[in-house]
């Protein structure tokens, strides 16, 4: 039950970003992605790092600042990239590779041991993503497709090193979330000085816009992911993905007033059935222990053994 709680909640992140696309076309300054990407990440993790009173030290200062800029910095930009480049059922897509990529990662860098289960239901739950997104007249840009794929790569690898590194002894999540929020906003600011130039005038639409990009989508959204990556594996966190565009046709349908097709009503139902295979698939997997849990066990061993000498 704990694990399913942990499942939930993390999936609650996903589910929020799926929120994105209708809040920025309805509320946001148009064509300013990367202020929006800046505006996103570094309120949120100036909050998240007061509200923590928690500094990096040592060599996280250099871990923050590379997860931050993988998770962050470096995917929100390749994001909007390809996005503008790419029709967005393509960007999508794209997107929906990153489970394939986080199951290579984790194998490679954790032990995380991927079975075939688990990769058929990454690569189907693209295709039901695929189903649901992708238009008869989809064209492709080899800029954009680029960018999609990298910013894929970017964000598995994020995951997976966030997994890698764990946390310093005594900080949590919050902590960790905001540090990386931080360091990836400001490493989204000069892009965005350089691309798009001064910031633009904000109304009160905008603001309130960008409040709940700010508050929900980003500090609530990515403290729950983060926090799901440290207590599931990374396989697990990410093959939740595929609800970030489940949620936005459904938002689309339910609120933009966007009609759903009986295919795209099918690719939902098998992209939702693999996102729910994918969690089955992963808890059956025995996973090795992490270096600290080898360190706990042994322990544990030790102390019975003592105790049966005795």
């Amino acid at each position: 039950m704990k694990r399913l709680a942990t499942v939930a909640l993390t999936a609650l992140a996903p589910v929020s970003w799926g929120s994105t696309y209708a809040v920025a076309s309805e509320l946001l300054p148009p064509d300013r992605p990367l202020f929006t990407g800046v505006m996103r990440a570094l309120p949120a993790g100036l909050l998240l790092t007061a509200l923590a009173r928690t500094l990096p030290k040592g060599e996280w200062w250099w871990k923050s600042a590379v997860l931050g800029t993988l998770n962050i910095g470096a995917f929100f930009p390749l994001l909007f990239l390809s996005a503008y480049r790419l029709p967005g059922g393509v960007a999508a897509v794209l997107g929906s590779a990153g489970p394939l990529f986080v199951v290579g990662l984790a194998a490679l860098l954790l032990g995380e041991r991927a079975s075939l289960r688990t990769v058929l239901a990454a690569v189907t739950g693209a295709f039901g993503v695929s189903m649901v997104v992708l238009t008869a007249n989809a064209a492709l840009d080899l800029v954009g497709v680029v960018a999609g794929v990298v910013s894929s790569a970017s964000m598995a690898a994020g995951t997976v090193m966030t997994k890698r590194w764990g946390r310093p002894e005594g900080v949590g999540p919050l902590a960790m979330t905001g540090w990386q929020l931080t360091a990836g906003g400001l490493a989204i600011i000069p892009v965005a000085a350089l691309v798009e130039g001064a910031p633009p005038a904000l109304d009160g639409k905008a603001l309130l816009g960008y409040g709940y990009m700010m508050l929900i989508n980003t500090s609530i959204a990515y403290w729950l992911w983060f926090r799901g990556i440290g207590q599931l594996s990374a396989t697990s966190v990410t093959l939740l993905g595929p609800l970030s565009p489940l949620t936005a046709a459904v938002i689309g349908w339910a609120a933009l007033g966007q009609a759903l097709t009986p295919v795209q009503l099918a690719g939902m139902a098998i992209a939702f059935g693999a996102t729910v295979a994918g969690q089955l698939a992963v808890a059956r997997t025995p996973q090795p222990f992490s270096s600290a849990e080898k360190n706990n066990r042994n322990i544990s061993m030790d102390l019975t053994d003592r105790r049966v000498r005795r």
